[in-house]
């Protein structure tokens, strides 16, 4: 493998990475087994609901950590198990375990094998590295309290946490921290804000009722395509012209489905959309506003119009405690100058805040640029990450859980 960076060539070289008073320390070997395990993970994808490989890969490696596990939880999910300080509530981990309905292009020589599917968000980083984390904590000291590794289905569908939440993966919880890699940011970094860390998204789909007709007779019809077309321009001044612009938020349509032939006038038509927001009052005036606004529409035009709106996640809410020791984690693990707040809003969903609705804990950046792919965004056919993060992220993760560990153990007076 072509080393790309210094971080890499220490790891590669069997010094430890980023030499300093951390808790926990990278050999050469356990980084290589990261990247291994994360290649298989890149080349193998599988969709939301279906991480039956990814699953079975995962216990193999607990398997061989001599980790115990449930499997099947929620349906692909799986939770593991590291003993700790007894009468201590848990540190949680989470790993999401599917990929996109991407075709990707991507040039590598672990390309996804599946025509069609694609790791292109960086989950196969995540779950090799709370693999890797999992390899530092069961060779390491005692640990203050028990560690509990969440391997989560379906998060860009928007329904695994919830499901696996539902299967028991915070019961006897006190924290939880998740991560994500980050192509803004360069490796090695950790970008910890507490607050919104990110936005919240609701799906939105229009249904239009008209009345078709022939293209030659507009006035026996009622013009489905034309009634969507002003939906889509007058969606746009919602944000614009009724929202605060210090409040970041978003609304696209992303889909106008409508029409059957060239002469003939559309009686149905479908717009497709989504919602992002930090505030939860924000969230339910854009969500208000665009049903208004369509149904108003509707209602000037002679059209029936149906509003709906599938929710997918609450916005990502950073506690100031529970992200307090996740800094601290940081500064374990890199130098303080790498450890750096969140620079701008990020509009993009997880559903790690569901977890964070539930118990204290942080989620977190993971920088990972890639020289050369800075412009091939996540959920890109392009995207790739700098895999020596793997190493940062497996030691970060360890760090905090030892971390909120010390810090659960002292608040049950053990």
């Amino acid at each position: 493998m072509e080393i790309k960076t210094e971080t890499e060539k220490a790891a590669r070289n069997g010094a430890p990475i980023h030499a300093r008073a951390e808790t926990y320390t990278m050999q050469a070997a356990a980084f290589e087994r990261m990247v291994a395990l994360r290649r298989d993970f890149h080349r193998h994808p599988e969709l939301g609901w279906q991480e039956h490989r990814t699953a079975d890969r995962i216990c193999a490696v607990l398997d061989d950590l001599g980790i115990d596990y449930r499997r099947d939880v929620a349906g692909t999910g799986v939770l593991a198990e590291i003993p700790g300080s007894q009468d201590v509530p848990a540190v949680a981990l989470r790993a999401d375990m599917d990929a996109l309905p991407i075709h990707e292009e991507t040039g590598l020589p672990f390309t996804s094998a599946y025509d069609g599917i694609m790791h292109a968000c960086g989950h196969d980083g995540h779950l090799s590295m709370v693999l890797g984390a999992a390899e530092l904590l069961a060779a390491g000291a005692a640990l203050p309290a028990p560690v509990r590794l969440i391997f989560q289905p379906a998060e860009e569908l928007g329904s695994g946490a919830q499901a696996m939440i539902r299967a028991g993966a915070l019961k006897g919880v006190g924290m939880v921290f998740g991560g994500h890699l980050d192509r803004h940011y360069p490796t090695g970094s950790i970008i910890v804000s507490d607050g919104v860390v990110n936005a919240s998204t609701d799906m939105f789909e229009i249904r239009i009722e008209g009345q078709q007709a022939h293209g030659a007779r507009p006035h026996e019809s009622v013009d489905a395509l034309v009634v969507g077309s002003l939906m889509v321009t007058t969606l746009q001044t919602l944000v614009s012209r009724e929202v605060d612009p210090a409040h970041p938020s978003v609304v696209s349509v992303g889909r106008f489905e409508a029409g059957t032939a060239a002469n003939v006038i559309a009686g149905q038509a479908v717009l497709e959309g989504t919602i992002r927001a930090q505030e939860t009052e924000v969230r339910e005036q854009l969500k208000k506003g665009v049903a208004r606004m369509a149904r108003a529409i509707g209602q000037i035009h002679g059209a029936r119009v149906k509003v709906r709106f599938p929710s997918y996640a609450p916005p990502v809410i950073n506690p100031p405690e529970a992200t307090a020791l996740a800094r601290r984690a940081a500064l374990l693990t890199v130098p303080d100058d790498f450890v750096r707040p969140l620079h701008k809003a990020n509009m993009g969903a997880e559903d790690f805040s569901y977890y964070l609705q539930k118990r204290p804990g942080c989620y977190v950046r993971l920088g990972s640029q890639r020289p050369g792919h800075e412009g091939f965004p996540a959920h890109s056919s392009k995207f790739d990450f700098d895999e020596a993060a793997l190493a940062t992220g497996a030691r970060y993760f360890a760090n905090v859980a030892r971390v909120a560990g010390e810090a659960l153990s002292r608040a049950n007076g053990a």
